[in-house]
């Protein structure tokens, strides 16, 4: 056990000393946005939760650790890093009717190696000032000409885009892809850096007129004061693949080969599919529940509906290195 997996078990357990089951989870998601949902399970079960960020190596850290493993659960961020651990052979499947039932199939492992828990959509933010409504409406819209030095977009090698590059594979082939991407990369106003609320303040500032990103970076932006002013410039568009709809993308859990406390493990990754548990953590995370009939927060409700692409994740997830390798090659980066 690391030294600060340690610090937050013990911390953990000097705030529940009484709890005599527990869960571990390692996260790439930063703890103080999961907490309340561990809280809430807490408080139902019993049973105590402790988690470690790990940001990165988490393949790497469960292989060494092997039968060894603290770890119960991991919880990702993206379709790409949940079937990086399961390709390490590092997960097992958990068969359960409460989590089928809660969660769409095109949102879980059809062996049940992980599940989904809320999902996103990658959207265009564009300026209020400067750009019309519907004058962009689909993603492959952006690599038509009149873009031409108004894009911004955080470097495409990230998962995300990666996964949208994954999807327009899916969709369109290879060849279709390649020029969608060259199209693309000759409409950037500067080189792809920083992140997705990085491209926001580009377009409040003036240095391009849209960008890529994801839905929940909104309400990020929102709740920050330094930030808001950036969000307030842009409104959120919902683009389509042609003939399909909106790219999503999830967080999800899935169970460790190790998982020491298994039982618990499995009470957990149930509790977050419940109604309860999907409410949380919509609100806290600004994405939307996968279970049907729980709703949407009044936030995220606001910035309006569409259709998502039905297109499973295990298929973008599959052609995650084919298109890695396009965006490659064409220097999208560079």
């Amino acid at each position: 056990m690391t030294a600060r997996f340690a610090l937050t078990l013990t911390t953990a357990l000097i705030a529940l000393p009484a709890l005599a089951e527990e869960v571990n989870v390692y996260s790439h998601r930063q703890p103080e946005l999961v907490q309340p949902l561990f809280d809430a399970f807490t408080q139902e079960t019993g049973i105590a939760v402790n988690v470690a960020f790990v940001d990165k190596g988490m393949v790497e850290r469960l292989q060494a650790e092997g039968t060894r493993s603290p770890a119960d659960l991991v919880m990702t961020v993206d379709i790409a890093r949940l079937q990086q651990v399961v390709e390490a052979g590092v997960t097992q499947p958990v068969a359960s009717p409460a989590l089928e039932a809660a969660i769409p199939a095109e949102f879980r492992d059809p062996a049940g190696h992980w599940y989904g828990l809320t999902s996103r959509a990658r959207i265009i933010y564009a300026s209020k000032d400067r750009v019309a409504e519907g004058e962009v409406t689909s993603y492959e819209d952006l690599a038509d000409p009149k873009w031409k030095g108004r894009i911004c977009t955080r470097p495409f090698t990230n998962d995300y885009n990666v996964a949208l590059a994954a999807a327009h594979l899916a969709h369109h082939g290879e060849a279709d892809t390649r020029a969608w991407l060259e199209g693309v990369k000759a409409n950037l106003a500067k080189k792809p850096e920083g992140n997705d609320r990085g491209q926001v303040k580009s377009i409040w500032s003036g240095e391009c007129d849209i960008s890529l990103g994801n839905t929940y970076y909104m309400g990020q932006m929102l709740a920050d004061p330094e930030q808001k002013a950036w969000a307030d410039s842009v409104r959120i568009v919902f683009p389509v693949f042609e003939g399909t709809g909106t790219h999503l993308n999830v967080s999800g859990v899935a169970m460790t080969t190790a998982a020491p406390n298994k039982e618990a493990a499995l009470k957990l990754m149930e509790f977050l599919a419940s109604d309860s548990a999907q409410a949380i953590y919509a609100e806290s995370n600004h994405e939307f529940p996968l279970k049907e009939g729980v709703k949407r927060s009044d936030l995220v409700a606001g910035w309006g509906d569409f259709t998502a692409d039905t297109l499973p994740l295990t298929d973008v997830a599959k052609l995650r290195p084919a298109a890695l390798k396009l965006i490659e090659e064409v220097n999208f980066d560079g």
